[in-house]
């Protein structure tokens, strides 16, 4: 049973992960949600799948990627169903309680009392709006350091409540009813309305009913135009194949990857002088109607056309928006968090029993779990087109794998349960760390500008990363020996030494990258800002980082610490990581610091606090640590010395 416990674990595992994966096709009387949220846009500068703006979308609003709420309007379910009725049957999504407000100085504005329920929607805010938008628009005034959590609570509703608005108003008016009706009277009442602007110029007799019909209209879809979030719109792959192709060619923006989408009212406006309008809109404005209607079959006819079209004309936009839509659906990072967490826990059982079993079936589970993790850094690679660290979000991501990776490595080695333990720990904490980043939306948007230069970006932040990535580590076998020596029994020499010497080499490890790292953006500055060095809280945090190996290797080698010394200061090293990178941005000042997190700060200062306290107990008394007081003269962990003398290790 135990040789065959970790194939059996790992083929449990793999196959609750694999079911997972599998896609689901709805039934054919069904809306087809998933072909609807494989259809590309354009929102904030990138190509993305309607999928991934509603997640996106709903995140921000709501607070989770998905729509789960007892007593809800029949049948809210997915981010897309969500989506969709926001888009095409806005007096529906309107009564969805999907507005977050906790807020007892928000909900006493409205006259609310406080009470269990903190979701709430559209239509209840509704007679409140301009009342929330002059709280809000004041509070965007203030710095994000000086808001007041009622000024933070009204500003992250007033934000929520635009989107909403300009999501209502992307693909159709909100109050449209025929549309695909509407459209046609409109292109077909254009030349009329030329006509009697023709006239009009030359003092002649004109039809005024034609032109106040058309103008509008024109007015009508101004306003979609200023109002949407989306860019649904892509340009021909044949300019000039069509009317419409060679009117808009003069009037549309120089040609570049992302400039030739429009919004549908934009669109709309561009075809008074084609005399014909974008197949997309008619198509957007049909499955409209269709969902309105409740024509599950008309929806889905409709929207296979538009899905061929795309892969006719845009055939990379759609590859690409079909992986990404894949990429939402598997959610690799999430099943890597389980993955993690179970695999610490069989690292960890190893140390009370069937240590050889529980090992291997922890090694065995980090392994899958780390070809997920890689498989979603890749992804993200592949749909962003840049090195593997952007954004904080992409660094946890980053850190998280370097030091499963590294942890993997060490347990390779030593085969102890050691290494699984810190893998497992260090991997479910960032990717934590990470789910809490993406709470402001797309986590693949573009870089900002200072960051978009040239090669360094790919050397630079992945080496620094990679440092991070190892003082994790090293903090994190620290904190083992500290735990397990003063709460358990389970420290003996062996492992104390086996200890010391994973947490000395991967400070060695850190130091190096670390260093690098600084160096490489120094160079990064100098070609970007015209200076090697200027001071920045960010360039002090990464030297910070390089003085504190230096320091805690120098006090190994000239004997003034030894193993307990070792693992305090190693501690110490996590407090001084965190600060550099997180901290940094909590200053709000600097070339790296992109606005003040307030929700991460009370969690940072936590994590310091923790690590100040384990280096307390950790300086305690020898004859109070369990492993030292319950083990015999032979197999006592080294007893520290704080002494000149060389260390053996």
């Amino acid at each position: 049973m135990k040789r065959f416990l970790p194939w059996i674990i790992l083929v449990v595992a793999a196959g609750s992960i694999a079911a997972n994966w599998l896609p689901t096709k709805p039934a054919k009387d069904e809306f087809d949600f998933a072909k609807f949220g494989k259809i590309p846009v354009l929102v904030g500068g990138r190509v993305k799948p309607l999928d991934t703006v509603a997640r996106n979308s709903l995140l921000i609003i709501h607070g989770k990627q998905e729509l789960r709420l007892e007593g809800g309007p029949a049948g809210a379910g997915s981010a897309m169903q969500w989506l969709t009725d926001v888009l095409f049957n806005a007096p529906v999504a309107d009564k969805y309680p999907v507005f977050v407000v906790q807020n007892a100085e928000v909900l006493g504005l409205f006259g609310w009392e406080q009470s269990d329920r903190k979701y709430f929607s559209f239509a209840e805010f509704a007679p409140f709006l301009k009342q929330i938008d002059e709280q809000g628009a004041q509070s965007d005034k203030l710095e994000a350091v000086q808001r007041s959590a009622y000024q933070s609570a009204i500003l992250n509703l007033r934000n929520g409540l635009a989107l909403y608005q300009r999501l209502k108003n992307s693909i159709q008016p909100e109050d449209a009813q025929n549309f695909a009706a509407e459209l046609q009277a409109f292109i077909k009442s254009v030349p009329g309305a030329a006509k009697a602007a023709r006239d009009f110029e030359m003092g002649e007799g004109f039809d005024k009913a034609k032109l106040n019909d058309v103008a509008e209209l024109v007015q009508r879809y101004e306003r979609l135009s200023e109002m949407a979030y989306v860019l649904a719109v892509p340009p021909l792959s044949l300019p000039g194949s069509s009317a419409f192709a060679k009117a808009t060619a003069d009037r549309s923006p120089p040609a570049t990857a992302a400039g030739d989408w429009h919004s549908v009212g934009d669109s709309l406006l561009h075809s008074i002088g084609a005399g014909e309008i974008h197949p997309v809109v008619i198509e957007y404005a049909i499955i409209g109607d269709a969902y309105r209607a409740n024509d599950r079959s008309l929806f889905n006819e409709h929207l296979d056309r538009m899905t061929n079209w795309f892969a006719k004309e845009q055939p990379n936009a759609t590859r690409r928006t079909s992986f990404e839509f894949l990429f939402n659906r598997l959610e690799p990072f999430t099943q890597s968090m389980t993955l993690y967490v179970l695999a610490f826990l069989l690292a960890c059982a190893s140390w009370l029993g069937w240590s050889q079993a529980l090992r291997r079936s922890a090694f065995y589970l980090l392994l899958l779990a780390l070809a997920i993790h890689t498989f979603g850094l890749f992804s993200r690679m592949y749909l962003q087109e840049r090195p593997p660290v952007t954004n904080l979000y992409s660094s946890a991501i980053f850190i998280g794998w370097g030091a499963v990776i590294v942890a993997l490595i060490l347990e390779r080695i030593f085969k102890d349960g050691i290494g699984a333990a810190c893998a497992g720990a260090i991997g479910f904490v960032t990717l934590i760390i990470a789910h809490h980043l993406a709470g402001s939306g797309d986590t693949l948007e573009m870089l900002q500008a200072v960051l978009d230069t040239n090669i360094w970006l790919a050397t630079h932040v992945v080496a620094i990363t990679t440092g991070y990535s190892a003082m994790f580590l090293a903090g994190m076998l620290a904190i083992i020996y500290i735990v397990r020596g003063v709460f358990t029994r389970s420290l003996n020499k062996q492992t104390a030494d086996s200890l010391a010497r994973m947490t000395y080499g991967v400070v060695c490890f850190a130091t190096l990258f670390s260093f690098v790292g600084t160096v490489l953006g120094g160079i990064w500055a100098d070609q970007s800002w015209g200076r090697f060095w200027g001071w920045d809280p960010k360039e002090n945090g990464a030297v910070l980082i390089v003085l504190w190996c230096a320091i805690t290797l120098h006090a190994r080698w000239g004997g003034f610490i030894r193993q307990r010394g070792l693992m305090i200061m190693t501690i110490f090293g996590n407090v001084v990581t965190s600060f550099s990178w997180f901290g940094v941005n909590m200053l709000g000042v600097g070339l790296h610091s992109y606005g003040f997190m307030q929700k991460a700060f009370p969690w940072l200062v936590g994590f310091m606090v923790s690590q100040f306290a384990l280096m307390c107990v950790a300086a305690m008394p020898l004859e109070r640590w369990r492993s030292f007081r319950t083990a015999s003269a032979s197999s006592r962990p080294e007893r520290p010395r704080f002494s000149p003398a060389p260390s053996t290790g």
